[in-house]
């Protein structure tokens, strides 16, 4: 990871709770990338097992876009051109992450789905990821300031 930008593989590790579900069959997760591509196949999952109805549909469509844009948006991170730009790119990780929370929280209460256990799960994991990339940005937004 790039150490300048303020992500560190460490930073993870304290926080991550080995899970029993696939794909994280009992191993931690260490590298942010895989956690995330991880996250998304599992939103994929949930949207795929989730009533068809009008409500249903829609949820589905709008946390599928916002459940695996994360770890697309990681990508453009990674790739960017100065620290600015990479605070940039992980508040929008972190707003698409939010408002994933708030999706699985909705198919959660109305019932939209009959994998509620699942949707806990990916709650706490999506939890843990937005404490992740707060610190991210924290630590960038410091290391901008000592870098003045």
């Amino acid at each position: 990871m790039n150490i300048e930008q303020g992500i560190l593989n460490t930073e993870v590790s304290n926080k991550i709770k080995t899970m029993n579900t696939e794909p994280f069959q009992d191993k931690r997760k260490f590298d942010l990338e895989d956690r995330l591509i991880d996250f998304a196949l599992l939103i994929i999952k949930i949207s795929e097992s989730m009533y068809k109805t009008p409500a249903g549909r829609h949820i589905s469509g709008q946390i599928v876009r916002s459940g695996t844009s994360p770890a697309l948006l990681y990508g453009e991170a990674q790739s960017a051109e100065s620290r600015n730009d990479f605070i940039h790119k992980v508040k929008i990780l972190l707003k698409e992450l939010r408002e994933t929370f708030i999706g699985l929280k909705i198919i959660k209460r109305a019932p939209l789905t009959n994998s509620i256990e699942t949707v806990d799960r990916r709650l706490v994991e999506c939890n843990e990821l937005i404490s992740i990339f707060n610190k991210s940005v924290e630590t960038a937004k410091k290391n901008l300031d000592h870098q003045k």
